[in-house]
């Protein structure tokens, strides 16, 4: 496990993005031999997305054969809705790059069969041959995609209820009015996200930092979802000097050194 410690939220968004970069370039992607991405939502991968379409535009980076897969998606909202992951995704980073829209799957939150969703959605995964790097983020309570405390952390893709934590949280994005916002999501599980070739976590700000400390430096608890990729054979978390102040002075020389 690998931590990653740069001084603020622009230094840690251009490594991330330089780091998917590279992973790209290195893989030599082709018609037949596409690069698998996961990716997050939320206000911390916006800074990430903004570099990529800047090496984008610079001509540096191609997603011609790049496959995505996004962590999550709202129940009940429409696609088109400002706040949907669809909308946040193509807004924000798929119209801005040569991605195929084809290989760009986001989980529909109002597909009729709910659960069948879920399963097609595990099984493109798996026939795209596995994800190969799995970018996520994390709630202040530790949560990654919607697998939110309590989850099992061999979960697999599936409908959650959300904890009232997280739609307090998201309740900003809804004009502070709690009753727009949705309370159930899919969402890809744990198990999921562990069976990538590699993952890579984003955590800045100081308001993510105790869920730091407990992603890294106590043990693997399904309270704390993130932490279940202690156990990972490949997983970098990238974050910002905020985002370490819960961390004891001896773990961030480590980490450092």
């Amino acid at each position: 496990m690998r931590l990653v410690i740069l001084e603020d939220y622009d230094q840690a968004s251009e490594w991330a993005a330089k780091y998917i970069c590279n992973r790209i370039i290195q893989f030599k992607p082709s018609q037949g031999r596409y690069f698998t991405l996961g990716l997050p939502t939320g206000n911390t991968p916006l800074g990430c997305y903004k570099k990529l379409i800047e090496y984008h535009k610079n001509g540096d980076l191609s997603f011609k054969y790049v496959k995505t897969f996004n962590m999550d998606e709202y129940v009940g909202l429409p696609r088109n809705h400002p706040e949907s992951y669809h909308s946040y995704m193509w807004n924000n980073f798929f119209k801005h790059i040569d991605i195929d829209p084809n290989n760009a799957h986001i989980l529909d939150g109002n597909a009729a069969d709910l659960q069948a969703e879920c399963d097609a959605f595990e099984k493109k995964i798996e026939e795209a041959g596995g994800i190969d790097l799995f970018v996520g983020g994390i709630g202040p309570d530790g949560h990654i995609a919607f697998n939110e405390p309590g989850s099992s952390l061999s979960s697999r893709t599936r409908l959650k209820t959300l904890a009232m934590d997280t739609i307090l949280a998201n309740a900003k994005y809804f004009d502070g009015d709690l009753s727009k916002v949705p309370t159930m999501a899919l969402t890809v599980g744990v198990g999921t996200v562990m069976d990538a070739r590699e993952v890579m976590i984003l955590i800045t700000g100081a308001h993510k930092a105790f869920a730091l400390y407990k992603a890294i430096e106590e043990g693997v608890n399904h309270m704390w979802t993130v932490s279940a990729f202690q156990q990972h054979p490949r997983t970098i978390f990238v974050c910002d000097e905020d985002a370490t102040l819960e961390l004891r002075v001896k773990t961030v020389k480590y980490f450092k050194g």
